[in-house]
């Protein structure tokens, strides 16, 4: 209990730590070390499988190893030492500041006119394409990725910290990153990141479900459409790519009545994403704020749901 509050208020005061190497950052020069010493070109699509699954297990078996050892060497010489290392390594899987400084950055620029500045700000937090998009689908792409992140960046390793502790959270966020690093659908990735793309689906099976519900109870709260945002979910979800991320989009588009999903370019070639809601409202600035409380009010019920469950158990 006093490690996930320490945390998430670390993270709400300061955001991501510039004081010291970020573990996330280690993980991902792991990840390209292991690319580079694995994917090979000519290599036939059953290789390149084994060695993605290979990747995948080098990568968790060693963040699991130096982390363990790490927190076993500091609890060996002081239980305080021990419990601030564990602090601020669950600090660094969260990211509730971010998420809301980058989406709040974008609103401020296209509140301010600024729409060239608001795509490259953009271009930081999305991995489609943003020269060219307009003030309507900048606003869709902030909408989609603070929905995503809720869940991703947020919900998934409060979960996986109240089950397994700081170093399960840790391991999530290592699966997420080799995800979002390898888990592409083109020629260069189909079958070496299929191992990435098949673990962060299953790990995200339960947070993307619960950060949508958490999205139906904030939209009461918040006095959003909460009985669309579940029709939605129930209609929708599941008609996105990805098995998880449509349900907490679907939740966020019904509640805000818009339309999410539609078109994308991704390394300059077109992705139709499936239509998530029916389009009541036209897309306003104003979306990437009622977003961005939505996601703060998800976090703190089940930051609330999470402190009474560990102080039940304790």
């Amino acid at each position: 209990m006093y490690i996930l509050i320490a945390a998430v208020t670390l993270d709400l005061l300061m955001g991501d730590p510039r004081f010291y190497p970020h573990p996330v950052v280690i993980i991902g020069k792991l990840i390209s070390y292991l690319e580079y010493k694995l994917r090979k070109t000519g290599d036939r699509s059953f290789l390149q499988k084994i060695k993605g699954v290979l990747l995948v297990i080098l990568t968790l078996g060693i963040t699991f190893g130096i982390s363990f050892f790490i927190i076993s060497l500091f609890t060996y010489l002081n239980y305080y030492l021990a419990l601030i290392f564990q602090i601020l390594l669950f600090y660094t899987t969260i990211a509730i500041r971010g998420l809301h400084q980058a989406g709040m950055e974008i609103y401020k620029k296209l509140q301010a006119g600024e729409v060239k500045q608001a795509r490259q700000s953009l271009d930081l937090i999305v991995g489609r394409n943003t020269e060219n998009l307009t003030e309507q689908e900048i606003i869709r792409a902030v909408v989609e990725t603070v929905a995503e992140n809720t869940s991703d960046g947020i919900i998934a390793p409060i979960f996986y910290f109240i089950i397994g502790g700081p170093i399960l959270a840790l391991l999530y966020k290592a699966v997420n990153t080799m995800d979002s690093m390898l888990g592409y659908k083109n020629e260069k990735y189909k079958y070496f990141g299929w191992a990435a793309a098949k673990l962060d689906d299953l790990v995200n099976y339960l947070p993307a479900r619960i950060t949508a519900f958490l999205f139906i109870i904030a939209a009461i709260i918040y006095k959003k459409d909460y009985k669309r945002a579940l029709k939605t979910i129930i209609k929708d979800a599941k008609k996105h790519d990805s098995p998880n991320a449509g349900f907490p989009e679907a939740a966020v588009a019904g509640a805000l009545q818009i339309q999410l999903g539609g078109i994308n370019k991704y390394f300059g070639e077109v992705s139709k994403k499936a239509l998530l809601g029916t389009k009541i409202e036209e897309f306003k600035v104003n979306h990437i704020k009622d977003v961005t409380y939505l996601m703060h009010i998800a976090t703190y019920i089940f930051l609330l749901f999470s402190l009474v469950f560990k102080f039940l158990i304790s």
